[in-house]
């Protein structure tokens, strides 16, 4: 039992005080479920539960989207890679931004108007209900699954470096914690009150980013060729004794396979994204989801400018070993930096802002993944369409609770990973598996049930069994300053697919099977293609859109 509690209290920590860190904490969370409480007072209706009553304005649902987006991944895991390895870190943050282009001018205006809740909406309108609903829901919790094992993991290692919780119990009760907070703010706050949080969240976030950017930048007379120069004169020899070049190709990326494939999920992942995909329904117009594009893009794309400033940042002033020893690894590069610059109060607000992010990302994912659950497949296929918007609601909230526990268990097992990792492979499951069948939907008036099931079904079985076969699970090699592998199963090696991101292959494939499928099936329906058509491009009908 002892060691049990001295698993769980605060040990003697060099990064902060945990009782100031607990206390922001706490006032942070208190002030978020007075936000959602308030927020949930008209959630009886699906229309309030999923889209928040469609009562946003563009710039309003622009800057949630940023919240949404910028997950842990972004701010932990990205400044983390930056840290360790410069340049191939930095990949990210392009291939995030990028991906943005493809949403905007592809799917964000089309979508709102075909849809209703749900990417299956829109994926279903034109073919047969039951089969692309269902396949389309089980693709979403892929999806998520991934996204939640991310954030989940980040939080983990986040309050123990914090609360100076050092060992595996005291990480998981830290998960477990989340997990419940999460689930609260999803069942009780329903689409409105998940939006607040993200947007409080995406204003602190870019604020507490900005100001350690600019403090960063001061400390070497706010010129970037400096921070960068003596971030990489300080990076430490390779294993072999070699100098380790931050600012050239090649430290994480020695394989320009592995590079095209990460950029590949990247890129096409955002416009396959469920959770981001629903928000495009919380705006009462199209043309109000093509402003909140514009609005996120721009605050997605400053945000990842100050991520290059933090990861070089935390390279010179902390340094790749202290970064690497903490307990959360390289997603600790941004709270270690906060310390070394502004002390014990810095270091509170900006982890503080960082719990805030992951809370208001997974509410985000379980939120969309409950309404998938509930709507396409208790509703449209268990219920036929006939389920009252009460019973749906209700349904959609029993969702969040098994999902969130779902959440929990992965989180456990994911803890230790670099989370801009794994929300990569989220990433490549969703272009895999969604993006090919949104984009057919849209845009190629023969496609048909056989083509979407087999793009989901294909581009999902084949990212999910090269993900499973990667090193990513197992078989890299020890790392010489932690004394682990960097593979989720430590000590066993059953890996037969060389590259880290299955993108290159995976993504493509679904594309493929889309089109054998569609073209080896007779089925057309020139009507309802034409009646989708129109209502992309006008928005006509959107408002009124019921099941067919």
């Amino acid at each position: 039992m002892s060691a049990v509690l001295h698993g769980l209290l605060p040990a003697q920590t060099s990064v902060g005080n945990p009782t100031l860190n607990i206390t922001i904490f706490i006032v942070f969370v208190l002030i978020t479920l007075v936000i959602v409480i308030r927020a949930s007072r008209n959630n009886r209706s699906a229309a309030e539960y999923y889209a928040g009553g469609r009562a946003f304005t563009g710039r309003q649902n622009g800057i949630a989207i940023a919240g949404d987006y910028l997950s842990a991944a972004s701010f932990l895991g990205i400044a983390g890679a930056i840290a360790l390895n410069g340049y191939d870190g930095f990949l990210y943050s392009i291939g995030f931004l990028v991906a943005w282009l493809v949403a905007l001018l592809l799917v964000a205006e089309l979508l709102r108007n075909v849809g209703k809740y749900t990417m299956a909406d829109v994926l279903s309108f034109r073919l047969r209900q039951k089969p692309v609903r269902i396949a389309a829901a089980i693709s979403t919790l892929a999806v998520s699954f991934f996204y939640l094992l991310a954030q989940m993991a980040g939080a983990g290692g986040l309050v123990a470096l914090l609360l100076g919780i050092d060992g595996a119990i005291g990480q998981r009760v830290v998960v477990a914690v989340v997990g419940v907070i999460m689930i609260f703010y999803v069942i009780f706050g329903g689409m409105k009150g998940t939006t607040w949080v993200q947007i409080i969240k995406a204003v602190l976030l870019i604020i507490g980013a900005a100001v350690m950017t600019l403090w960063v930048l001061g400390k070497f007379g706010l010129n970037l060729s400096s921070l960068l120069g003596a971030a990489n004169d300080a990076a430490p020899a390779a294993a072999d004794g070699t100098k380790r070049d931050l600012l050239s190709p090649g430290l994480q990326y020695k394989n320009p396979l592995d590079f095209i494939s990460l950029s590949l999920a990247l890129v096409l992942g955002t416009a396959g994204l469920p959770h981001v995909l629903m928000r495009f329904y919380t705006v009462p117009t199209s043309r109000e989801a093509r402003r909140s594009v514009v609005w996120a893009i721009w605050l997605i794309g400053l945000f990842y400018l100050f991520t290059l400033v933090l990861g070089f940042g935390a390279a010179e002033l902390v340094g790749a070993k202290e970064i690497k020893g903490a307990p959360g690894g390289a997603n600790s590069a941004a709270p270690l930096l906060a310390f070394h610059l502004g002390g014990e109060i810095l270091l509170g607000i900006i982890s503080a802002v960082a719990f805030a992010t992951i809370l208001a990302v997974v509410a985000g994912l379980t939120i969309t993944a409950s309404a998938s659950l509930a709507h396409d497949v208790y509703n449209s296929v268990v219920k036929e369409g006939k389920a009252t918007p009460e019973e749906e609601v209700k349904v959609a909230r029993i969702a969040a609770l098994v999902l969130g526990a779902v959440a929990i268990i992965g989180g456990i097992f994911a803890m230790g990973q670099n989370i801009a990792f794994l929300v990569a492979l989220a990433f490549a499951i969703a272009a895999s598996a969604n993006l090919p069948t949104i984009l057919y939907s849209l845009f190629w008036k023969r496609f048909n049930t056989r083509g979407a099931l087999w793009s989901i079904y294909g581009g999902l079985a084949s990212a999910l069994t090269l993900i499973v076969f990667s090193p990513v699970v197992s078989g890299k090699a020890i790392d010489k300053v932690t004394g682990k592998s960097p593979s989720m199963l430590q000590g066993i090696d059953f890996h037969w697919f060389p590259l880290d991101n299955p993108g290159i292959i995976s993504i493509p494939l679904g594309f493929l099977l889309g089109y054998i499928g569609t073209v080896t099936s007779k089925e057309f329906n020139a009507a309802k293609y034409a009646e989708m058509e129109v209502r992309s491009l006008t928005g006509h009908g959107a408002e009124v859109a019921t099941h067919h």
